[in-house]
């Protein structure tokens, strides 16, 4: 009876060793499956009734399935972008030709009510022309046409070139646009951060009242260093403060302001394509701070 009972706990226990490897080698198999798959050169290998075999041609499928889908939204994205550039290209020249003949108009004696259905034909003219800038603009840094060089480069010459571009609109709202001084350097690509801290500036000078001001400043820290851009203006509610860096986003409160809502989303895209990002603190009446944090290294 001892021997029987030795021989059967034996017997478990090969049975547990066994049930145990063949686990281990098909976990070994799935990892290896994984790995195959995340460097993109998997292959079904098991051709059986197995289990296993059942997982490979599952997540082959899945892969093929994912592959397909990728394939498509880049088709999409590409013809969208395809689809822009010709709106642009067809649309520059009627555009053109509306400012510049609503600008010959302007120079004419008016009467008043004309004067201001011209001024109105220019602003949406305007805006229009914007709107489809900012439209290629985004196209081409989403689908790569245009790539982000991010370089070692100072931050005084940046903030220098974007509060000068901003003084006069600045100055036509009434609103202080000052610019305090800076030593520090980052990496980020010189062209394109001047477009998204011009859009942080705009954005700023846009919603701050007459009398207001608007400040531009700097704080290098270990790995990043981090440009504001501060307002007196109205502040943004804290239930909004997530969505303003959407597409076309705009606050009801902002909606007779003229913009399209592509400004905060491009300076978002631009900063992450540095290797940073976008900080907004705000308290409704007590202004805004945007933060565009640049990376000290590549």
């Amino acid at each position: 009876m001892i021997w029987l009972a030795l021989l059967a706990v034996l017997a478990a226990a090969g049975v547990i060793v066994c049930d145990r490897l063949r686990l281990r080698r098909t976990m070994d198999t799935m990892d290896k499956m994984l790995d195959d798959a995340i460097r993109g050169t998997f292959t079904p290998t098991h051709f059986d009734e197995s289990r296993l075999s059942a997982v490979e041609a599952k997540l082959k499928q899945y892969l093929d399935s994912s592959g397909t889908s990728a394939a498509r939204l880049a088709e999409d994205r590409a013809r969208v972008q395809g689809l822009i550039a010709d709106i642009s290209h067809q649309t520059k020249t009627p555009i053109a030709n509306l400012l510049l003949y609503a600008g010959l108009l302007a120079d004419k004696d008016l009467p008043a009510d004309c004067r201001d259905c011209v001024g109105q034909l220019t602003a949406q003219a305007e805006k229009l022309q914007f709107l489809i800038e900012s439209m290629v603009k985004a196209g081409r840094l989403e689908t790569g046409v245009i790539a982000v060089q991010p370089r070692p480069a100072e931050i005084s010459p940046l903030l220098r070139a974007a509060v000068q571009a901003a003084q006069p609109a600045a100055a036509a709202r009434g609103v202080q646009l000052s610019c305090l001084p800076c030593a520090a350097s980052a990496c980020f690509d010189p062209k394109w951060t001047q477009e998204a801290l011009g859009n942080l500036i705009d954005n700023a000078v846009k919603y701050t009242p007459a009398g207001g001001s608007v400040t531009v400043s700097s704080t290098p820290y270990e790995l990043f260093c981090r440009i504001d851009v501060t307002d007196t203006g109205p502040g943004i509610p804290e239930d909004e403060q997530a969505r303003i860096f959407e597409r076309f986003y705009r606050s009801p409160a902002v909606r007779d302001e003229q913009g399209v809502g592509l400004g905060l989303y491009l300076a978002r895209e631009i900063a992450a394509a540095n290797g940073g990002y976008i900080k907004v603190s705000s308290q409704p009446g007590k202004g805004s701070t945007f933060s565009l944090f640049l990376p000290k290294q590549a």
